[in-house]
């Protein structure tokens, strides 16, 4: 069953959530959504490098939150609420120097006033790179 508001989401309509934002400058490209899921993935490049030639623990964590916020944006409402971010954590247990790294999101808890998002970053081999926890509040617009 899937968790998103829109039942028919495609990849195609999660291009539309991050042109002209920090996402869009380091290259974050959406490449798969599923029923309790989404997935992006982004160059380990000139952008994202820190001085070593290492994937740099904030691109992992930009990757992480944008993967996690946008998730949480396509499981409720807009008409009647918005989400933000309140607590990202991040474990870095591999290093990345070259190619791509993908960041999929699940979630661990969706509630009415906050949700907790599970999201890990691999390599192109598969092997785990980092570990991140983002919590979002889901916070009532007012008409």
């Amino acid at each position: 069953m899937s968790i998103w508001f829109n039942k028919e989401l495609s990849v195609d309509q999660l291009k539309g959530f991050t042109p002209d934002t920090m996402a869009h400058y380091l290259g974050l490209e959406w490449v798969d959504v599923g029923p309790d899921f989404l997935k992006a993935k982004m160059p380990v490049d000139h952008r994202t490098k820190q001085p070593y030639g290492l994937l740099h623990g904030g691109a992992s964590c930009v990757l992480a939150e944008t993967v996690g916020s946008v998730a949480s944006a396509l499981v409720v409402d807009h008409s009647k609420f918005y989400c933000v971010g309140l607590e990202i954590n991040a474990n870095h247990v591999r290093s990345a120097r070259e190619g791509y790294v993908t960041g999929v999101t699940r979630p661990l808890h969706l509630g009415s006033s906050t949700h907790v998002w599970d999201i890990r970053i691999y390599d192109e081999k598969e092997k785990l790179v980092c570990v991140s926890r983002l919590t979002v509040a889901i916070l009532p617009r007012k008409n």
